[in-house]
C-alpha cells in the first residue's frame, strides 16, 4: 500500500531548508497565500476530489505529496519570520536609555547583562556603580532602566551566527542595565507567580551549589540535571571535545532514553501486579501493561525533557518515544525510517531554525545510523515495556551483560566511524581518542554519574557522589585529551564534498557488501583530504575579522600565513582567539609562521593565549615590554623599524617602532607594530594603534607609506589619521575594525569624512561582517555579511 508518510515527512523537511536560504523574507501575505493554497489542495486530496487525476502510480503519489508539503513548510516558517520580525526593535531607541519593566527570566524579546565590578578591575566594587541585586529569581517583576540595541554578532566564514541565536531564542533586543550613580535604581516590583520550570531549575541549581564544593564538578553536576550547560568551565569544555565526549555533558537523548526505559520497567511491573492491591478489577483489564508502560515513559522523558530546556535531542527522543507509543496504541508498526523522518518533520514544524543547529545534524543522523545498521534501540524500549521485569537468573543477566558490552562496542564503533565526516563538516574537527574515550565515558555517565544527580532531587548527599564519580572520570579524560594526537584537524569542504560524505556515511552505515561498503569510503575522501585554496605566487590575501572593538588581520600568501594582532579580550572566560580566530583557523587549516602583537592593550592581545596554544610553532613579534604577563606564553621577539622578509615573492617591512622608541618609554599605543606588505603593483599597511605623533615620525623617516589597503589607525580614533598620513599612504580601501555601537564611538564622524572626501573606500566590520581583500583586485572587498545574507540578520 502506498504511504504518504515518507513523502510528507521529505517535503516539509525541504520546504524548510528551502525557506532559511532566502536572504530576503517576501511579503507575509506571500506567504499566507502559499499556504493556504496548499492546504486547500491538501484538504481536497484526502477527500479524493482529486484522486482521478492523480492516480498515474505510486511514483505521482509521492510527487505530490512531497510537493504540497514542502510548500506548507516554506509557506508556515515564513509566515512565523514575518510575524516575528513585526515586533523588532524601533532603532530610534538604540543607545537610548529607557525604563523598562518585565519578567526574570529567559525573556521573549530582550537579553540583558548586569555588571558589577569591572572587567579589568583589581580592587573592590566600584563605588560609581550600583551593585547588582544578589538574589534575582525567575518570575520577578523589576524596573529597570536599560540601554538596548538590535540583536547584532559577529559575521566570520565558517563562524558561529550568534544573530540565528537570538532569533531562535527569540530574542529581538540586547543590551545591559544601567546602574551608574545617577541612574535611577532598580525597583522590585513582586513576583508574577509564572515561570514555575524556571524557578525550580534555579532551586535546583543553588542546591547543588550548597552540596557540591567543588565549583568545576558543581558546574558538570548541574549540566547533566538540568540542562545548563554554561555551568561547565571553559577548560572542562576542552577536554570533553578534545576527547569527543562533550554530548554526553548534556542533556542528551541517551540520558532521557535511559530514564523513559526505567520508568518504563517500573511501571510494566507495577502494572502487571496489580492484582496484588486490585484484585477485583486488575489494571490490565482496561490498559494493557504494554501501552501503559509505554505511556509512561513518554510522559516522564517529556517531563525530564521540559525541565531540562527542551533541547533538540530531548525533542528527538521524546518525538520519537510517543510516535512508537501511538503506533502501539493503535496497533500499527512503521518501518523504522518513517518514524524518524516523521520525528524530524514534527521537529522541524515546531522549530523550523534548529535545521541550522549543528545539535540537530548529530542528534538525529546518528540515531539514523543506528537505526540503518540494524541497530535494536526501539525493539528494546519495547521489550521493556512488554515485561516489565529484569531478568531473574544469573546466567541470563551475565549473557545479556556481555551482549549489551559487545552492543556498545560495535554501535560506539559504528557512531564514532560514521559521524567523523559529519563532525569535520560541522567543527573541522574530529577526535581521535573518541572511540576509547566514549567506551569508557557512555556506560559511566549513564549508568552511574545521570542516576546519582536524579537521585540528588531526593537525597542531595547523591550530589556529591556524582561530583566524585565525575572527577575521576575527567582525570582520565584529561589524561586522554593530553595526548598529542588526540584530535585531527582538516579545512573546511565546500558542499559537494559534504553531500558526498554523508552519502558515503549512509553506505557504511547501511552494511552493503565490502565493494560498495568501500564506494562509501572513497565518496569520504574529498572531505578528508580538502585543502582551502591559497593566493598565487607573488600575491597575498587580507582577512579582516569581524569580533568587536579590536584588530585582527589574516595575511595569507602562497604558502605562508601571519596573523596581526589577536583580538580583545571579552571576559575573563573567553575572548576573541578563543571564539572567532582558532575556529577560524582550523577552518582553514592554517598553520601562522608569525604571529604580531602590536601592542599590549587587551583589544588586540586578548586572544593571544588561545592563538598561541592553538600555533605553538610560530613565531611572534610584538612591542610588548619584557615584564608583561603576556610574555610568560611564550618566546617573543620585539618588533622593530629595519625587520624585513619576503614570502613567495611577497615583502613584508616593519615600519615602527624604532629601537629609540622603547628606550623613551611611551605609552603602548605609541609603540604599536606598523607593518606595510608589498607584491607587484600593490600593498597593504597594518597601521595598529599609532595616533597623530606617530604618523608624523613615519612621515619624516622617509619610508615608503603608499598602500592600497589601509588597516585605519586606532580604530577611527580623533587622535590618529592625520590628513597628511592619508595623503601619503593614498589607500583605495580602509578597514576600520571596531564593535557595534562601541562606547568609544569609533569611528569618529570626522575622521570618516578625511577619508571620504578622499575617495577612499571605507568598510566597516560591523556592517561588512569579515572582510577578504586580494592584491591582485586591490579595488574590490567582499563582505562575509553579503556573502551569506539571511534574512534573520541585523539590517542597517
Amino acid at each position: 500500500m502506498f504511504s504518504v508518510i515518507t513523502p510528507l515527512a521529505l517535503g516539509w523537511i525541504a520546504g524548510t531548508a528551502l525557506q532559511l536560504q532566502q536572504a530576503q523574507l517576501w511579503a507575509g501575505e506571500v506567504h499566507w497565500g502559499l499556504g493556504i493554497v496548499a492546504a486547500s489542495l491538501v484538504w481536497l486530496r484526502v477527500s479524493n476530489a482529486l484522486a482521478p487525476r492523480m492516480s498515474a502510480g505510486a511514483f505521482w503519489e509521492a510527487g505530490v505529496w512531497f510537493a504540497l508539503a514542502c510548500t506548507l513548510a516554506f509557506a508556515q516558517v515564513g509566515a512565523r519570520a514575518n510575524h516575528y520580525v513585526q515586533s523588532a526593535l524601533n532603532p530610534a531607541l538604540e543607545g537610548r536609555t529607557l525604563q523598562v519593566v518585565g519578567l526574570v527570566q529567559l525573556p521573549p524579546q530582550l537579553l540583558l547583562g548586569w555588571y558589577g565590578d569591572r572587567l579589568h578591575r583589581s580592587g573592590g566594587q566600584d563605588d560609581k556603580r550600583q551593585a547588582p541585586p544578589t538574589d534575582l529569581r525567575p518570575g520577578d517583576r523589576w524596573q529597570l532602566a536599560v540601554r538596548l540595541k538590535a540583536p547584532h554578532g559577529h559575521i566570520n566564514p565558517h563562524g558561529f551566527d550568534y544573530e540565528l541565536w537570538l532569533w531562535e531564542q527569540g530574542l529581538q533586543a540586547t543590551g545591559y542595565v544601567r546602574n551608574s550613580a545617577k541612574d535611577a535604581p532598580p525597583q522590585w516590583l513582586g513576583h508574577a507567580g509564572s515561570h514555575p520550570v524556571e524557578r525550580l531549575r534555579q532551586q535546583v541549581r543553588r542546591a547543588i551549589d550548597a552540596q557540591v564544593q567543588d565549583r568545576a564538578m558543581a558546574g558538570l553536576v548541574t549540566a547533566l540535571l538540568v540542562g545548563d550547560q554554561a555551568a561547565i568551565e571553559r577548560a572542562d569544555w576542552d577536554v570533553f571535545r578534545a576527547t569527543g565526549v562533550a554530548h554526553l555533558m548534556a542533556i542528551s537523548g541517551l540520558h532521557i532514553t535511559g530514564l523513559a526505559w526505567l520508568a518504563a520497567l517500573g511501571m510494566g511491573w507495577l502494572w502487571r501486579h496489580s492484582d496484588v492491591w486490585s484484585p477485583r478489577k486488575p489494571w490490565s483489564l482496561w490498559l494493557p501493561a504494554p501501552i501503559a508502560a509505554s505511556a509512561c515513559a513518554v510522559l516522564v522523558a517529556l517531563a525530564y525533557a521540559v525541565f531540562t530546556g527542551w533541547g533538540v535531542p530531548a525533542q528527538r527522543t521524546v518525538w520519537m518515544l510517543g510516535v512508537v507509543t501511538l503506533l502501539r496504541g493503535g496497533g500499527l508498526r512503521w518501518p523504522i525510517s518513517q518514524v524518524w523522518l516523521s520525528v524530524c518533520a514534527v521537529v522541524l514544524a515546531l522549530d523550523p531554525w534548529a535545521l541550522m543547529q549543528a545539535g540537530f545534524w548529530l542528534s538525529f543522523v546518528a540515531v539514523g545510523v543506528l537505526f540503518a545498521s540494524g541497530s535494536d534501540a526501539l525493539n528494546a524500549f519495547d521489550a521493556s515495556a512488554e515485561q516489565g521485569r529484569l531478568p531473574k537468573r544469573q546466567g541470563r543477566l551475565l549473557a545479556s551483560a556481555w551482549v549489551s558490552a559487545q552492543r556498545m562496542w560495535r554501535e560506539q564503533w559504528l557512531m564514532s566511524v560514521c559521524l567523523a565526516p559529519l563532525t569535520l563538516l560541522l567543527f573541522h574537527q574530529v577526535s581521535v581518542v573518541g572511540l576509547f574515550a566514549n567506551f569508557l565515558a557512555v556506560p559511566w555517565v549513564t549508568l552511574v554519574v545521570t542516576p546519582l544527580c536524579l537521585l540528588g532531587l531526593v537525597l542531595s548527599p547523591a550530589w556529591g557522589l556524582a561530583a566524585e564519580a565525575l572527577q575521576g572520570l575527567v582525570w582520565v579524560l584529561k589524561v586522554c585529551a593530553g595526548v598529542s594526537w588526540a584530535q585531527w584537524s582538516a579545512p573546511a569542504a565546500p558542499l559537494w564534498a559534504g553531500a558526498a560524505a554523508l552519502l558515503g556515511m549512509g553506505v557504511w552505515a547501511l552494511r552493503p557488501p565490502a565493494w560498495l561498503r568501500l564506494f562509501g569510503v572513497v565518496l569520504v575522501l574529498p572531505v578528508l583530504s580538502w585543502q582551502t585554496p591559497r593566493p598565487a605566487h607573488g600575491t597575498f590575501e587580507l582577512v579582516a575579522a569581524d569580533m568587536g572593538q579590536g584588530h585582527a588581520v589574516l595575511l595569507r600568501t602562497a604558502t605562508h600565513s601571519l596573523l596581526y594582532d589577536t583580538g580583545p579580550r571579552y571576559s575573563a572566560e573567553t575572548d576573541a582567539g578563543q571564539r572567532v580566530l582558532v575556529p577560524l583557523l582550523r577552518a582553514w587549516g592554517e598553520r601562522l609562521d608569525r604571529i604580531v602583537i602590536s601592542h599590549q592593550d587587551s583589544d588586540h592581545s586578548g586572544g593571544a593565549p588561545a592563538v598561541m596554544a592553538m600555533q605553538p610553532q610560530a613565531e611572534v613579534l610584538t612591542s610588548i615590554a619584557a615584564e608583561h604577563p603576556l610574555q610568560q606564553l611564550g618566546a617573543m621577539r620585539r618588533c622593530e623599524r629595519g625587520q624585513s622578509w619576503v614570502w613567495d615573492g611577497v615583502r613584508l617591512d616593519v615600519l615602527h617602532p624604532s629601537a629609540a622608541d622603547y628606550e623613551r618609554k611611551l605609552k603602548p599605543n605609541a609603540l604599536s607594530c606598523v607593518l606595510r606588505v608589498s607584491a607587484p603593483n600593490t600593498s597593504a599597511l597594518l597601521a595598529g594603534d599609532i595616533e597623530a605623533v606617530q604618523e608624523q615620525d613615519l612621515l619624516q623617516s622617509g619610508q615608503t607609506l603608499q598602500a592600497d589597503w589601509l588597516l585605519v589607525p586606532h580604530h577611527g580614533s580623533a587622535t590618529s589619521s592625520t590628513q597628511a598620513f592619508l595623503e601619503a599612504v593614498q589607500p583605495s580601501v580602509a578597514i576600520v575594525q571596531a564593535g557595534y555601537r562601541n562606547r568609544f564611538g569609533h569611528p569618529r564622524p570626522d575622521v570618516l569624512r578625511r577619508y571620504t572626501d578622499l575617495g577612499v573606500q571605507v568598510v566597516q566590520t560591523p556592517r561588512c561582517g569579515a572582510s577578504i581583500w586580494r592584491s591582485e583586485q586591490p579595488k574590490l572587498v567582499q563582505c562575509e555579511r553579503n556573502q551569506r545574507q539571511r534574512y534573520w540578520q541585523h539590517v542597517f
